[in-house]
């Protein structure tokens, strides 16, 4: 699967970091307090938060291969946490209308890297800068500082899904590793949230929903819907033009 691995660097690059901020730190303290016994507890205490930190690292990043289900109407969970709303919704910007979002509360004990919930072609990448309110709180999803990604498909009746990375009080930084024009595979590994935050997944109304709240879910292996049998077997009436992006603020 492409982009394997990324969460994990990183990860490291934390990690690395902090690791020098400490030696600095115990590299200060050992001149200040040259000859005395504060400075063996300063030492112990201040190792073993940089050991919390570096187990608590090496679990937020990591990142499992999904186990991807073969059926063509799968669609799957775009990340990993709990159900938490499932509504129908407007969503024009890239769905057009009235749709279905199924959004998935991520808490800092979760993985943190999403998937693709279906194959495609990325059709639509914008970022959204705003707020940092509480990811618990789905009301809020629109105002706080957001990355929407549209997929265009073929599994799907109406030929389009799409996912909307959203930050969170603890969550500063969003990292989509897709952009505009590629092509992904139903589970493939799309982006990374640090730290605690929100995926919504939009749906056409079509979409059978096979989750319900309260669900723990796992990004690019849970089947949250399906696609609608009867209308994906009938051929879509033309290419639609996808909405164009606006630039994508930052990374």
């Amino acid at each position: 699967m492409q982009h394997a691995g990324k969460a994990r660097k990183e990860g490291m690059r934390l990690i690395r970091w902090s690791l020098v901020l400490w030696l600095i730190v115990l590299a200060a303290a050992s001149v200040a307090l040259a000859g005395s016994s504060i400075f063996r507890l300063v030492a112990v205490a201040t190792g073993g938060v940089w050991l919390l930190f570096l187990g608590f690292c090496l679990n937020f990043f990591r990142d499992p291969d999904p186990n991807v289900p073969a059926a063509s109407d799968a669609i799957v969970a775009p990340a990993h946490g709990t159900i938490d709303v499932i509504e129908e919704t407007d969503e024009r910007e890239f769905m057009g209308g009235r749709c279905r979002r199924v959004s998935t509360f991520l808490s800092v004990f979760d993985v943190h890297v999403q998937n693709a919930p279906v194959s495609g072609k990325i059709a639509y990448v914008r970022y959204q800068p705003g707020a940092f309110f509480n990811a618990m709180r789905a009301d809020l999803s629109s105002k706080n500082e957001n990355v929407l990604i549209g997929l265009d498909s073929s599994d799907l009746p109406k030929g389009r899904v799409a996912i909307r990375l959203i930050a969170g009080l603890i969550a500063r930084r969003i990292v989509p590793w897709v952009v505009l024009g590629d092509a992904v595979a139903r589970g493939e590994r799309t982006s990374l949230i640090r730290f605690g935050s929100r995926v919504d997944l939009y749906l056409p109304l079509s979409a059978s929903v096979e989750v319900r709240l309260g669900d723990k879910v796992k990004g690019g292996e849970t089947i949250v819907a399906r696609a609608a049998v009867a209308e994906r077997s009938v051929e879509r009436a033309g290419e639609f033009s996808s909405p164009q992006p606006s630039a994508l603020g930052k990374p």
